[in-house]
């Protein structure tokens, strides 16, 4: 990944992305790939402070999962399995390499597909659904994302929560009329909002 500038001109290299809590806490996870756009670890922090104990035992769908931070950062702290939807084969790589780096491989299932694709196969139900898109997908795409999981079948009948991250200068996509917004966090340029049923 190319290096930008930081304060005083100095290099600033890669993200260095770490396990927050739980099992695996403090482990480093693997290099970021190129395009690659990790959630802050203080962002992931209030996520999962948030989040509380609805993370133990829970169902994971980490959707445009990137480096899969979000997904093993809820493994690590309790969930029943995780998984990983990502199309870019350098990013899928990077999931499995950082399930081995932080023992979680067993509760992981990482699929190399778009989101869209996915969420058009038989569903999974999940518990807790992590998305996670570039702050460059059209909002058209992204609604067509959140309206296939709505209405195919993969939130779970008995609870469920969708944590969506979005640029703070970014549109919102079409959000269901039986989500509830139950929280909004702010971390600089990053939005997570917290959706459960109504």
């Amino acid at each position: 990944m190319r290096k930008s500038r930081g304060i005083e001109g100095r290099d600033v290299g890669p993200p260095v992305v770490r396990i927050i809590a739980g099992t695996a806490k403090g482990v480093r996870l693997g290099p970021v790939p190129a395009g690659t756009r990790p959630v802050s670890d203080r962002a992931r922090e209030g996520l999962f402070s948030s989040l509380g104990g609805e993370v133990i035992d829970a169902q994971v769908l980490d959707l445009f999962a990137g480096t899969g931070a979000m997904g093993i950062e809820a493994l690590s702290r309790g969930a029943a399995h995780a998984t990983f939807v990502e199309r870019e084969q350098a990013a899928t790589r990077a999931i499995r390499e950082n399930l081995h780096r932080t023992d979680t491989a067993d509760r992981a299932r990482v699929v190399r597909r778009s989101v869209a694709a996915h969420l058009g196969t038989r569903a999974r139900p999940a518990s807790l659904v992590l998305i996670d898109p570039s702050y460059a997908i059209p909002v058209a795409a992204l609604s067509q994302v959140v309206a296939l999981l709505a209405s195919n079948g993969w939130l779970d009948q008995g609870g469920w929560t969708v944590a969506l991250t979005r640029s703070a200068k970014g549109y919102m996509p079409v959000i269901p009329v039986d989500w509830h917004l139950a929280k909004r966090l702010d971390y600089g340029d990053t939005l997570v909002n917290l959706f459960r049923e109504v």
